[in-house]
């Protein structure tokens, strides 16, 4: 029988309300987790991880991927700093694989992690779910931020769209709509003001994609030979949404970006945390196909599903609805994990976590962070735990 998949949850350090007492009641045995009051940038200490570690194994579960290690704004847009960013994120990869801790998750968007319109959709059964509507995107960019180029950004209709949407909008809405977008990382409660997103965009106004890349390729090539010797295997996720947004380029968003990122610097210790949620969010973007193809290079699953509409716009779905084929995707997971059995690697039992969770019944009494309620993704980790089982009992027990 192949081996299972790790089953994780991520949790946002003790003050989440998310407890690991809880978490080790949904059936995972893993933890994805941070040191989020580190300043990004500065050096994660030994004696701090260590500490972190100690209290996830008190709990009778294991420390399984770092999410993230974030990669500080002078790296992505080449800052006179980045070699000095650059040398203390190989530092903290050093004390992290001294601690037994070798599974980092990372990620190259600028400014913005993953970013929605609202965070409080309600489904038809009153579940709470997030949501990207490209329409209030268009109306904060155009009409509340006044971005300078954001008029070349879109064409009449979306124009129109936007305008109307911002209309029906109450003074509160807008407010809301604006914290919504600018909320910063997650684990944190920092939320940008206008000015202070404005002064952002200036920074990168020389920056677009192609130098964006190249920033990302200079990042990979200081980075993961040191990794690779510390035996640390760095995982990219994917932009989310999977376009460039206000302004912003996107360099990891199709399945060729990822492709490339992977060629530029070919080591076990460069691979992909692959997001079927954010990967999802386009189209024209193969899910099982990019499984089978870059399957090896594959360290860490994010299973989560979108509802894609006409516009572009997408809410969360349930974990095995939306629509990415989660089937085709856990089936070609598992067969590549057939693969690695034959090849006789040693990372069979891929750390997979049920990313973002509705909110459901008991979850509306926690203040919990935006997608990472309890019951919700203890809903979409027993879907995921049953479809595999389902699948390999399919493909081996005959």
């Amino acid at each position: 029988m192949i081996d299972n998949l790790i089953q994780t949850f991520r949790w946002f350090g003790p003050s989440d309300p998310v407890t690991l007492k809880a978490i080790r009641q949904t059936g995972a045995i893993g933890i994805v987790t941070a040191l989020y009051h580190v300043p990004v940038g500065e050096v994660w200490q030994l004696e701090e991880i260590q500490q972190r570690k100690t209290m996830i194994e008190d709990a009778g579960l294991t420390w399984n991927v770092v999410e993230s290690v974030n990669v500080h704004e002078s790296i992505k847009m080449a800052g006179a700093e980045r070699d000095g960013y650059i040398q203390n994120y190989v530092y903290t990869l050093q004390n992290l694989s001294a601690a037994g801790i070798n599974v980092v998750c990372y990620n190259f968007m600028p400014v913005l992690d993953w970013t929605r319109t609202d965070l409080d959709y309600r489904l038809p059964n009153h579940a709470s779910a997030l949501r990207f509507d490209t329409r209030a995107l268009a109306a904060f960019d155009l009409f509340i931020l006044e971005r300078t180029s954001a008029n070349g950004d879109y064409n009449a209709q979306q124009q129109e769209a936007a305008k109307k949407y911002l209309d029906q909008l109450s003074s509160e809405e807008i407010n809301q709509l604006t914290n919504n977008i600018l909320a910063g990382l997650p684990g944190t409660n920092k939320i940008y003001t206008i000015p202070e997103f404005k002064e952002y965009l200036k920074s990168y106004a020389d920056t677009n994609a192609n130098a964006l890349r190249n920033n990302l390729e200079y990042f990979l090539k200081a980075v993961i030979p040191e990794a690779e010797q510390a035996g640390v295997k760095m995982c990219i996720h994917p932009d989310d949404p999977p376009y460039p947004i206000l302004g912003l380029p996107r360099v990891v968003s199709t399945e060729s970006d990822l492709s490339n990122l992977i060629n530029v610097c070919p080591s076990s210790s460069n691979g992909l945390t692959f997001c079927t949620g954010s990967l999802g969010a386009r189209p024209d973007n193969d899910l099982p196909g990019m499984v089978e193809r870059l399957g090896k290079h594959i360290h860490f699953l994010h299973l989560r599903n979108v509802k894609l509409e006409a516009d572009g716009s997408f809410y969360e779905a349930d974990h095995l609805g939306g629509s990415t084929d989660m089937y085709a995707v856990m089936r070609n997971i598992i067969l590549e994990q057939k693969k690695r059995t034959d090849a006789g690697r040693d990372d069979v039992a891929i750390p997979m976590r049920p990313d973002h969770g509705h909110k459901l019944l008991d979850d509306f009494n926690y203040n919990t962070y935006h997608g990472y309620s309890a019951i919700g993704r203890l809903k979409g980790l027993a879907e995921l735990r049953g479809l595999e089982m389902g699948i390999k009992r399919a493909l081996f027990d005959r």
